[in-house]
């Protein structure tokens, strides 16, 4: 397919909208038509953004401006309870903008898709509202997904994050004086992304996260309790089986390293482990949080919804 389309950003100061100008600039078939940003306002993308070329300059755009733009499709990279007044805006001007949203604002609304293209491709329907995964889900998903029948209580995942997953407004969890030397726990129940995950998987999951010292990229170790005992030969068979044909997931023997993800478009899962018995297994997963935990899996999703290669613009070499 040749057919170029549009794409605005709303919220493109922050870490992701940054990785999604850069992913546009070198797309085929898409076309950067606005950036909207309030502290950037007329500034140039270019400045900023050395891959972009072209005169285009951030815009402080009112909700309804954003709905008045005529673009193919709209990305909401906003922080959460944000997306609402703007995507009611988009909704009365230009219904048939494709909308996707980075919040967990609709990640539980049944009228979204909700777009992990490993798990749920099949369920797109050519939905216009499109709801991104929250970056530590995405992790436990892909981890848990391939025993997920075979389950005999709730997954353990224990989550570490780079700062740049607290977004560019100050707080403790990205603030580097707080975090040196340090690693910090918060949300430690009940967590927006434990909620979103169990409600995907249809089972209850339970997820402790923690902040580190690095700017990107997460580590996922999961904890998970079988109902009959298994090989460790069979469960990376298992996992290779599920994600074959998958070329953003990459299965590996030993256990993936943090710093080996950062600045790549997949997701690593390994390190498995049996405890004594064969009923206890641990999975560790990463994937950097600006990309396959937001910008990249935005991008798939964005190509899915135009009928484009799923992974048009999403480097390939990254993830070899």
């Amino acid at each position: 397919m040749s057919t170029s389309k549009t794409v605005g950003i709303v919220g493109a100061r922050g870490h992701t909208g940054a990785e999604l100008i850069r992913l546009i600039a070198r797309h085929p078939h898409l076309e950067l038509a606005f950036v909207s940003s309030r502290e950037l306002d007329g500034q140039k993308v270019s400045d900023h953004i050395p891959e972009f070329s072209g005169e285009l300059r951030y815009e402080n755009l009112s909700h309804e401006q954003v709905g008045g733009k005529g673009a193919d499709a709209v990305i909401l990279a906003l922080p959460n309870g944000k997306a609402a007044e703007l995507v009611a805006a988009i909704d009365a001007q230009a219904p048939d903008t494709v909308v996707v949203d980075l919040s967990a604002d609709y990640r539980f609304d049944e009228r979204w898709y909700y777009g992990l293209p490993e798990l749920t491709r099949q369920k797109y329907a050519g939905q216009k509202r499109i709801s991104n995964p929250g970056c530590y889900a995405t992790a436990m998903q892909l981890a848990i997904a391939p025993l997920k029948d075979r389950l005999a209580g709730p997954p353990q995942c224990f989550g570490v994050s780079g700062y740049s997953g607290a977004g560019t407004t100050p707080s403790d969890k990205n603030n580097i004086e707080l975090l040196r030397d340090n690693l910090m726990p918060y949300a430690l129940a009940d967590h927006l992304h434990e909620r979103e995950v169990s409600r995907q998987l249809g089972l209850p999951v339970e997820f402790m996260p923690h902040v580190a010292p690095h700017f990107r990229g997460i580590t996922m170790t999961v904890n998970l309790w079988l109902r009959t005992a298994m090989k460790i030969e069979d469960v990376r068979a298992l996992y290779r089986e599920r994600y074959a044909g998958e070329p953003l997931i990459q299965v590996l023997d030993e256990a993936p390293w943090v710093s080996r993800i950062a600045g790549r478009h997949g997701v690593e899962i390994g390190g498995f482990t049996l405890a004594p018995g064969g009923k206890r297994l641990v999975v560790v997963a990463t994937l950097d949080n600006l990309l396959k935990g937001a910008a990249t899996q935005a991008m798939q999703n964005l190509n899915l919804a135009f009928g484009f290669d799923e992974l048009d613009s999403i480097p390939q070499e990254t993830t070899a």
